[in-house]
């Protein structure tokens, strides 16, 4: 073999060691566990950028959405906005449920959250607006011998389609298993635009869907400016990442974003 092919194949696999290495180094924390840097609040009935009653916190690592300030829970749904608009990326972090329902939340807002993908400028959010037109990756824990699958998909302001059909339901159940208060559950969403998203749960794909878009007749309640966004159900290929609140105190971890070509 000549000096310069066995060159060239050194070469080629120096890269394939150092590729592996190279992608991972890529994930980038989006929270850094001690403050809300990079993150506004929004919170129904306040403006944004207030945190009602600390609603969320951070420190030692962790994002908490605590609900021990509220003497009653009055529709405060609450989402935590990341200030960067994403479009084609990987995101993955750690959550829990802890402690009780929050009284005056709603019943099926029991260990009930979500992450919120695509989601309209924090800017354009009214004040009186419960959720952000988005589609959630819905996160939810179960009680002792309670079937409750996580990483389901829901829909406010949008439609997806599963195996090729548009689908028009608020919210569709996963694969996953159910996961009780207080154990901590690895969730990952594989995002390509509006083309195609996954939804990972302990490194298993629970649920996948494609060809998100705006749905003019869910979003008109929702949507501060809903005329601005006209009456075609328009393909959603990026916006803002929000973790929701909805009445029960869980936490969140090890947040990093892998942004993808």
């Amino acid at each position: 073999m000549g000096d310069l092919m066995r060159s060239g194949l050194l070469a080629l696999g120096l890269l394939a060691c150092a590729a592996p290495a190279a992608a991972a180094d890529h994930w980038r924390p989006i929270f850094n566990g001690r403050d809300l840097s990079g993150w506004v609040p929004k919170v129904n009935h306040h403006p944004l950028g207030e945190n009602w009653r600390d609603t969320f916190r951070a420190g030692d690592g962790v994002l908490r959405v605590s609900y021990d300030r509220y003497d009653v829970f009055k529709d405060e749904f609450a989402h935590l906005i990341y200030r960067t608009p994403l479009s084609s990326y990987r995101l993955r972090f750690e959550y829990r449920f802890v402690g009780p329902q929050t009284p005056g939340a709603p019943a099926w807002a029991v260990r009930n959250s979500g992450v919120m993908l695509h989601g309209q400028a924090p800017e354009t959010m009214a004040l009186d607006q419960s959720f952000p037109v988005s589609v959630e990756a819905q996160l939810l824990g179960g009680a002792s011998g309670e079937t409750r699958p996580t990483g389901n998909v829901c829909t406010p302001g949008v439609t997806v389609a599963i195996a090729g059909v548009t689908r028009t339901e608020h919210c569709l159940n996963s694969t996953s298993r159910t996961y009780p208060d207080g154990e901590w559950v690895r969730f990952e969403v594989e995002v390509h635009g509006g083309r195609l998203v996954r939804h990972l749960v302990n490194g298993e794909t629970v649920m996948e869907y494609t060809d998100v878009r705006l749905a003019p007749s869910e979003y008109a309640g929702l949507h501060a400016d809903a005329a601005a966004l006209g009456q075609e159900p328009a393909p959603l290929e990026g916006g803002y990442i929000s973790l929701q609140g909805e009445g029960h105190p869980l936490e969140f971890r090890k947040i990093e974003v892998l942004e993808l070509p």
